[in-house]
């Protein structure tokens, strides 16, 4: 059998992993492992990059390497490039395909660019509109991260359905249950106890819906509130000023506590000590903190998001989060209702498993032998 010389772009890989850089990371250590990859080189910005690992080097984000990594090539090193990337296959993790790609293959993770374009900055717009077309026009193959983003591709731009694959993604092994002797240190120092909090964990961006959940949880009975404050999990994202601000006046009324970034070994402890997970998304394309809860053992109220019911099946309490009324009324009942917390534990634990990393590095390579 053929092994694969393969060209990866790490693009998407920086300090705070999360969604598509997760995705980008996993990938890129995991596939150097696989018996049918013979050799792997990573490529960002137009340079080639001895190892991943690297982008999470201090030593490597100092200024003045920083400038180095960005500088955009001549046209001499794109034509060099262009040559030794020639007959070799090239995996775009992160939507686009640069032109010294020859064989290409480009991961689409959503069309939220497209479908909703006022929650992206105008940067990112340009970017989509100067190389998307591009990268359609020169892949060989896509890979979506659900099938419901599969069908969406083929209806908006008439893709092939015989050229895109739906490739799930995985879960990290440290989300798993823990007991609240387990998760005592981590929790005291974020000044949280055990089954009394409910958590939230997305970028805060008007996609994430943020605004509505903060608006249910408001309408919650006041002693429901302070027995089970929210944890808000998130990093700062596009047009969040207003937002930052109901955070805060949330935040100075006692039920809400916003904790920015937290590290990975962190916040797989929080996702364990919560008592509810709550993901009202307007918008994803596949949903990573949905399969991290059902990972650790927490009942998981989501949007009727597509993907999100791809992933969450019948594990997940899944509602329309334009509905306040009933948004409240579920949150409540997911937070006293015992006979359904324990059902959705079970099934969420279940429906987690038949999520991992092994298998969509497996199904990835299976995508390159396909092409190749």
């Amino acid at each position: 059998m053929k092994k694969i010389s393969l060209i990866f772009s790490i693009e998407a890989i920086s300090p705070s992993l999360t969604g598509i850089g997760r995705y980008t990371w996993e990938l890129a250590t995991r596939l150097p492992l696989t018996p049918l990859i013979d050799s792997i080189r990573y490529i960002r910005q137009g340079r080639w990059i001895e190892s991943p690992a690297v982008l999470l080097d201090a030593a490597y984000r100092s200024p003045r390497k920083t400038w180095l990594q960005r500088k955009e090539p001549s046209q001499i090193t794109a034509w060099r490039l262009k040559r030794q990337c020639r007959g070799q296959l090239f995996h775009g993790p992160n939507y686009f395909l640069p032109d010294y790609a020859d064989i290409g293959v480009a991961t689409i993770h959503d069309l939220s660019v497209f479908r909703f374009p006022e929650t992206h900055p105008v940067e990112r717009i340009k970017q989509f509109e100067a190389n998307f077309q591009a990268t359609l026009e020169r892949a060989t193959h896509l890979i979506t991260d659900t099938e419901a983003i599969r069908l969406e591709v083929i209806r908006t731009f008439g893709w092939p359905a015989e050229r895109i694959t739906a490739v799930s993604l995985g879960g990290a092994n440290v989300y798993q249950p823990r007991s609240c002797e387990e998760t005592a240190k981590v929790l005291s120092h974020y000044g949280l106890e055990y089954g009394r909090y409910s958590l939230c964990v997305a970028t805060i961006e008007p996609r994430k819906n943020i605004d509505l959940l903060l608006d249910s949880y408001r309408d919650l009975l006041s002693t429901v509130r302070r027995r089970f404050p929210l944890v808000l999990i998130g990093n700062e994202g596009w047009q969040s000023e207003q937002l930052h601000d109901r955070i805060k006046a949330c935040c100075a009324e006692g039920w809400l506590h916003y904790l920015k970034f937290v590290p990975e070994a962190d916040l797989s402890v929080l996702y364990a000590g919560s008592r509810l997970f709550v993901y009202p998304s307007q918008y994803e394309g596949f949903g990573l903190p949905v399969l991290e809860a059902m990972a650790s053992g927490i009942p998981v109220i989501s949007s009727t998001d597509p993907a999100l019911v791809e992933v969450g099946g019948d594990a997940i309490w899944q509602i329309c989060p334009e509905d306040r009324v009933t948004f409240t009324r579920v949150l409540d009942q997911g937070l006293e209702d015992e006979q359904w917390r324990t059902t959705a534990q079970a099934k969420g634990l279940a429906r987690a498993k038949e999520f991992t990393w092994e298998r969509c590095v497996e199904q990835t390579v299976q995508v390159y032998r396909k092409v190749l």
